[in-house]
């Protein structure tokens, strides 16, 4: 119950983008002296929080304790969806964004840290891939229900309903999780200090460094890919690729992590991503072909974002080292989330749609790459 508790918790994390990605033409309309870029920065900054600051903000959970961080980040992230439902100035409303960036890393980061420790042994692969699936199923829900709440023109039905998730669920973990233990004062070194520390190790850096090459393909093909499919299959590969790659991680995923690390995992998952980019080039046309490329490539993107949280736990004991762990997933995560998707726009601008297939298959290798250079990196140093 607790760890679905956190994963709930993770749902209103992701609706901090969600919500203002479904109402993005009232925001629009709202602000038209702004344009779409400033509308579109009302939806990023919560994520810059995260680029920023992510690595310091598993440090700083780990000191003053995971349940005080949660609960607190919910209630933050509560009063912040309640105040945007005011006609707020750009300004204001841009400010509050902001701070509900802090909020939404804070979740992020102490989710998964807590279901590492909270979950059995025998259940942690399933219990951290249904932490990665909440981005995906949180658009799925909204997808549902934000039209309708955002039918009469106005925000406050959606951001609403999303305060009280958060203030909600801010209670429920207030009630289920234990006690934060005796505070330890973890040295807090400067900003720089804390990345090379952290990226520095390669068990605490490996899930990170593995993880950007997924946010950065998945996010901009997902975006970009359906629009270059034949006309009767955009809407069928739009909607199919996010649920293929949640359905795929939850059921194969799951019994893939009882069998082989979760590191090898990510690499098979690569693997199968980078012969289905391939198949994508030279099929390119046939509408077959592509697809079933697409669908193939959406399903190995699901084993590598499971497979990815699962990495955190398994290579790292300790709850600092998960925590910090956690906050470059955070960090590298939104690093791939903001350049993936213009970098590919630009590849398909001057090299056309074999640029798609070519982004998606580097990707892919380097996930493979990097991975066997830390799995390297490992047996260089002590074991823990």
């Amino acid at each position: 119950m607790t760890v679905l508790a956190l994963w709930c918790a993770g749902l209103g994390a992701a609706a901090q983008f969600g919500k203002m990605s479904f109402a993005f033409d009232l925001f629009s309309a709202r602000y038209p002296d702004h344009g779409p870029v400033g509308i579109g920065l009302l939806v990023s900054v919560v994520g810059i929080v995260g680029l920023v600051f992510g690595t310091t903000a598993g440090l700083l959970v780990a000191r003053i304790g995971p349940r005080r961080a949660i609960v607190a980040a919910l209630a933050l992230g509560a009063v912040m969806s309640a105040v945007q439902i005011l006609p707020l100035p750009y300004a204001a409303l841009f400010l509050t964004r902001g701070i509900e960036g802090f909020s939404h890393l804070a979740i992020v980061v102490v989710g998964p840290t807590m279901i590492a420790g909270l979950a059995p042994p025998r259940h942690q692969g399933l219990a951290m891939t249904l932490w990665s699936s909440f981005f995906g199923v949180t658009y799925a829900l909204l997808a549902v229900v934000a039209p309708a709440l955002l039918s009469g023109g106005d925000t406050g039905p959606l951001f609403g309903l999303h305060a009280l998730w958060m203030a909600g669920f801010a209670l429920v973990l207030r009630g289920l999780l234990p006690a934060d233990p005796a505070a330890v004062r973890h040295p807090m070194t400067g900003l720089v200090g804390q990345h090379m520390a952290i990226y520095a190790s390669p068990r605490i850096a490996a899930p990170a460094t593995g993880f950007v090459c997924y946010t950065a393909l998945y996010v901009a093909v997902l975006t970009l890919l359906p629009p270059l499919m034949p006309p009767d299959m955009q809407a069928g590969v739009a909607a199919g690729m996010p649920l293929l790659s949640i359905a795929v991680s939850m059921t194969l995923g799951v019994w893939m992590l009882g069998r082989i690390t979760a590191v090898q995992l990510v690499q098979a998952g690569f693997a199968v991503g980078a012969l289905a980019a391939l198949a994508l080039w030279i099929g390119w046309g046939q509408g077959a072909v592509m697809l079933a490329a697409s669908l193939t490539l959406a399903a190995a993107m699901g084993i590598v974002q499971g497979a990815s949280f699962a990495a955190i736990p398994q290579l790292n004991d300790s709850d600092l080292d998960r925590a910090r762990a956690s906050g470059a997933v955070a960090q590298l995560g939104n690093l791939g989330t903001t350049t993936g998707t213009p970098l590919l726009a630009a590849l398909i601008v001057m090299a056309g749609p074999g640029g798609l297939a070519g982004f998606a298959l580097l990707l892919c290798l380097s996930g493979i790459a990097v991975h066997s250079w830390q799995a390297r990196r490992r047996l260089a140093v002590l074991p823990r």
